[in-house]
């Protein structure tokens, strides 16, 4: 055969071969975009003065350590007039500061509360209470902008887990058209504030969530984050796939693991209640051991990477640690999910991100 019939062929079989790859539904070729992990409670950590360990027994800040792990974002809750200066505008200023010096992402969750907000509660902040709906718009409006044009975050929740509303009772989901206003005006203060911020609106579990964001399809954000947490929202990874495909196709968005986590031991390190302590809240095959935990991780990561639209995840909790010590009864109700063990030496799940 001559040489230039060869060529041809060899060309053709490569194009052919490519297109099959493009055209694969199952192969996402893009790396994930956000490979990250909440870190809200870091100030309270450091100053409890606690020593943190890395894979090779070394002393070294919780942060340092997950940026060589491979972590890109970090994500920040705000509050907006917290009982301790934690999660306070300031601190959290001056945290995202840090973060972007080491090059890594910011993602903040704005929780309009002096406190948690989630689906079983979203109370004002102290400060706009008994105001009007007018002047309570006008304050998502210009707290939002302060937070974008201040802290310059690459990510921006507007809310968070925002199942039933913000701001009750006046942005509860009761409230719909009140609801959707107040939304939109935190998106507009972003939009306005800094055009390459991306907006996400973040939902808890992935049941009715179809139903919430085609409700809202008319409010211009950017990502879909949900929360999955097995004891919650399901034992069946299968559904929750199935599910991240069909919500992002229908909406047309990018879409993401917000919250997720999972334990290393059913032991606890310090004499607070933890939210998870039982066998009957695991997600089988996964125990719950150092290799569970890692395994459970790396299974969200694969299964994100195979939703065409998949974009990355955000674990919860990674710096839980028993920080306030061993015989708190007021410590942490996360240390057995944590990414440190209970001699605070960082856990093989960190390798996830590298995958």
């Amino acid at each position: 055969m001559r040489l230039s019939s060869i060529i041809l062929i060899i060309i053709f079989l490569n194009i052919s071969c490519s297109k099959k790859v493009e055209n694969s539904p199952l192969v996402n070729l893009n790396k994930l975009e956000i490979k990250g992990t909440d870190l809200s409670n870091l100030p309270e950590v450091r100053q409890s003065g606690v020593t943190c360990y890395n894979d090779q027994n070394q002393i070294e800040d919780m942060l340092l350590t997950l940026k060589k792990a491979g972590v890109n974002t970090i994500r920040l809750r705000i509050w907006e007039s917290p009982n301790t200066p934690n999660s306070s505008f300031n601190s959290v200023k001056n945290l995202s500061n840090e973060i972007k010096s080491m090059g890594l992402k910011v993602m903040i969750t704005i929780h309009y509360s002096d406190s948690w907000a989630d689906p079983a509660k979203q109370t004002k902040p102290a400060k706009w209470r008994g105001v009007s709906f007018n002047q309570l718009k006008d304050s998502v409006y210009n707290y939002t902008q302060r937070i974008v044009r201040e802290i310059d975050p690459e990510y921006v929740q507007i809310g968070n887990e925002i199942n039933n509303g913000i701001l009750w009772p006046e942005g509860s989901i009761t409230n719909f058209q009140q609801m959707k206003e107040l939304l939109q005006k935190g998106i507009s203060a972003v939009r306005e504030t800094n055009k390459k911020t991306k907006i996400i609106l973040h939902y808890a579990g992935f049941e009715n969530a179809n139903a919430f964001y085609s409700n809202n399809s008319d409010l211009d954000y950017d990502i879909i984050g949900l929360s999955y947490y097995p004891m919650w929202h399901g034992k069946s990874l299968p559904d929750l796939k199935k599910s991240l495909i069909n919500i992002s196709n229908t909406q047309n968005k990018s879409i993401f693991i917000a919250e997720t986590s999972y334990p290393f031991t059913l032991g606890w390190n310090d004499w607070t209640n933890n939210i998870l302590g039982l066998n009957s809240q695991l997600l089988m095959p996964y125990e719950a051991s150092s290799r569970g935990q890692k395994d459970y991780l790396s299974s969200i990561i694969n299964l994100v990477k195979e939703v065409p639209k998949g974009i990355g995840f955000c674990y919860w909790g990674a710096e839980l640690i028993s920080y306030n010590g061993a015989k708190s009864t007021n410590g942490s109700t996360y240390e057995n999910q944590a990414f440190w063990d209970f001699n605070n030496k960082s856990l093989p799940v960190l390798e996830c991100y590298k995958q």
